[in-house]
């Protein structure tokens, strides 16, 4: 059946090449989005003419009737909108030629506006051009496309077949422009960094690992911004962001894919209780900018609690009180694994198993361990702590931030701290990079930085479950 339907589609291809008709033609100028059309149409009574002409382009999504008289839908990124062939108006040739198009051909129309007795604002066909002819039938849009293998797999057919999932991407690039926008507002400077790289580091995770022929030498993707945005504060840049590609070597699940999109901004002189206002008006932004109207209070000042009183309250463990690795894991008892975890890892645990979970609405969870945190600045009050939080929404962490550590003395010993970790079997310990250490004993200010992850807030803010329906392509088995 597919391949007959392919065949016969394949004959009106050369049955319109054989007319002298470019199936798929350069260009076709002047194009009006079926938006901006309706909008100028929006108090046109039932029944009512206009001398008005629009120019519209998009692909046929439906038709009505046949003979003198009939109907087609086009729809375009913004809209869809009715369109009337009249055989009076086009002629025997030109009407037979645009009743015979496919479901999901690309048209341009030239048409004239008016309003049906239905109030269906239409446009009368007045001419059209054929802008590429589709070889292939699309999905069914009444039933729209659910195999969820194929809308990830072929996006494109996912985006024409569901205008929710339209919808969702738009959204996102919203909430990217709405970010940059507010710290491009507040004077932060826009940068890029490299990608690839010869010593990964700014996070805990592994890396993908490259060859450069022409080095001949390994390489990583990054796992993070950070060192080389903070060597720029350094520099005297002051404030700085950076939004793109992170790649971690991990596993996949409904938080996790292993190329995703982060924004990091570093700010003199700031600390990590200043970025905590920062997150907060960036994500106020992000949801202004999709109209957020749920649940979740992103408009309001955000929950604050330690980290010590989280995991004390969720389980009845201090952790500060339990500061080597086997007490806390005595302490743990048989509730999480202990065996072959690292004094920061089951710290992390029970984190990620009894806290996170229970923060749905924004909050932050401030003031880390050291062992937890190779570039956070010592907290000025709490031994054994740093100036660090993370921030959750819907028990997804979205943020990460930090006063930076600016002690180039400290930051070498926490690498050092980091290279025991990695001999104890911890494959996600930061290596040592004498650069980034060298770059800190020409001074770096007082800092605070963030690091936020655009994937996760867009699943947050359009309601989603799965990290996959925010990301066009994501990650998939083949």
């Amino acid at each position: 059946m597919e391949d007959e339907l392919l065949a016969q589609r394949r004959e009106k291809l050369d049955r319109l090449r054989a007319d002298g008709i470019d199936p798929f033609p350069h260009a076709y100028p002047g194009v009006e989005t079926i938006a901006s059309v309706r909008a100028a149409h929006e108090g046109l009574a039932d029944g009512e003419e206009t001398e008005v002409s629009h120019r519209v382009a998009g692909r046929i999504a439906a038709r009505r009737g046949q003979g003198k008289m009939a109907f087609i839908d086009l729809v375009d990124r913004s809209g869809r909108i009715q369109l009337q062939a009249r055989l009076d108006v086009l002629g025997e040739e030109v009407h037979q030629r645009l009743l015979g198009l496919d479901l999901g051909d690309l048209i341009g129309v030239d048409g004239t506006a008016f309003m049906s007795r239905r109030g269906e604002l239409t446009l009368r066909v007045d001419g059209f051009a054929v802008l590429a002819k589709s070889l292939r039938p699309p999905p069914d849009k009444h039933h729209g496309l659910a195999d969820v293998e194929t809308r990830y797999r072929q996006r494109e057919l996912d985006l024409m077949a569901n205008d929710e999932s339209r919808d969702v991407f738009i959204a996102r690039a919203k909430i990217i422009s709405a970010i940059r926008r507010t710290l491009d507002d507040d004077g932060f400077v826009e940068v890029e960094t490299p990608t690839l790289v010869s010593l990964y580091g700014g996070a805990l995770a592994k890396p993908f690992t490259t060859h450069f022929n022409a080095l001949h030498q390994d390489m990583y993707l990054r796992i993070a911004t950070e060192l080389y945005l903070k060597r720029l504060i350094v520099g005297g840049l002051e404030r700085v962001y950076e939004l793109g590609k992170n790649f971690r070597n991990e596993g996949l699940s409904p938080r996790h894919n292993p190329e995703f999109t982060m924004i990091e901004w570093y700010e003199a002189y700031a600390d990590y209780l200043d970025e905590t206002v920062r997150v907060e008006q960036v994500i106020r932004a992000a949801a202004e900018a999709v109209d957020y109207q749920g649940e979740l209070k992103v408009y309001e000042p955000w929950a604050r609690i330690t980290l010590r009183d989280a995991v004390l309250e969720q389980t009845g463990i201090d952790v500060l009180e339990h500061r080597e690795r086997d007490a806390l894991a005595a302490a743990i008892g048989d509730r999480l694994p202990t065996d072959g975890r690292t004094w920061p890892q089951l710290v992390d645990d029970l984190l990620g198993e009894f806290v996170e979970p229970t923060l749905q609405q924004p909050t932050f969870l401030l003031d880390y361990p050291v062992e937890l945190s190779p570039f956070a600045k010592r907290h000025r009050e709490i031994e054994g702590l740093t100036e660090r939080f993370e921030a959750y929404i819907c028990g997804i962490e979205i943020a990460n931030a930090f006063t930076e550590l600016n002690d180039p003395d400290d930051q070498r010993a926490r690498f050092e701290a980091q290279a025991r970790y990695a001999g104890e079997g911890d494959e996600e310990a930061q290596p040592y990079d004498e650069s980034y250490v060298r770059a800190l004993e020409h001074g770096m200010p007082p800092t605070g930085g963030v690091g936020v992850g655009i994937d996760r807030l867009t699943m947050i803010l359009t309601g989603r479950d799965t990290i996959r329906e925010v990301i066009l392509f994501p990650a998939l088995r083949d």
